[in-house]
Parts: structure tokens; C-alpha cells; sequence
């Protein structure tokens, strides 16, 4: 079942670069990179910490707690085990939506037993 919420303008996006929202009781960053514009869940899976108060540095999302980088497409994290959660984007007429009710997995992804974060291969820059 696809709910695509209206979370955002590109505009905004743009001169902002990073924005978070809530969507579907769900805290979601939505990050503006190269033209692109990606959602992730917002609260860090490794120290809990919000991605939208990171910074953008090489194209990946690095998390303001301890420095972790994911990719912002898929949600690996460079040289760790675990997976940020990812949700899919529509840009419409400028305007930005999510469907905050169906996490996207990580090609490759498990569920990870410690208790429901998502494991995956980390990808390279």
C-alpha cells in the first residue's frame, strides 16, 4: 500500500539542504544532495542521535553523534554493520513526498536480531 504524504518544497530543500518532518508518527530527515532529494528515518541507529542536525560531507549523511556516514540512497553506513532506514521520495511540481508507512530496505538487507535494525553491506564512495 503505497501513502504518499506532502512533506516538503524542493525550494526549501534547496537553500536548506536538510529539513526534518514527521510523517505517519514517524520523525523522517529529508536531505537535498546533488540534485537529489532522499528521506531517512531521522534518529540515528547506532546512539540515537537526529540525522537532520548532521552535516552533508562527500555526499554522505554524517550523524552529529559519533561521526557515522550513510549513504543517503540506500542507508548504509560506511564501515559498519548496521542499515539507517530509508523511505522512498516523489518529487512532484517541485513538491516532495514520502511514503512513511513502508521503510525501504538496503539491497541485500536483513532484519537484524538485536532488535529490529536492518543489516546490510556498507557501500563504497
Amino acid at each position: 500500500m503505497q501513502e504518499w504524504v506532502y512533506l516538503a518544497d524542493v525550494s526549501e530543500l534547496a537553500r536548506r539542504k536538510k529539513k526534518r518532518v514527521e510523517a505517519g508518527g514517524r520523525s523522517i530527515a529529508l536531505f537535498y544532495i546533488d540534485g537529489d532529494v532522499y528521506a531517512l528515518h531521522d534518529v540515528c541507529v547506532h546512539k540515537q542521535r537526529s540525522l537532520s542536525k548532521g552535516t552533508v560531507l562527500q555526499g554522505r549523511i554524517v550523524c552529529p553523534g559519533h561521526q557515522w556516514r550513510f549513504d543517503p540512497a540506500t542507508g548504509a553506513a560506511d564501515d559498519q554493520p548496521l542499515c539507517q532506514p530509508t523511505y522512498d521520495v516523489r518529487v512532484e511540481d517541485g513538491r516532495v513526498y514520502v511514503n512513511p508507512l513502508r521503510p525501504r530496505r538496503a539491497p541485500g538487507s536483513a532484519p537484524d536480531v538485536r532488535g529490529g535494525d536492518r543489516a546490510c553491506s556498507p557501500t563504497s564512495s
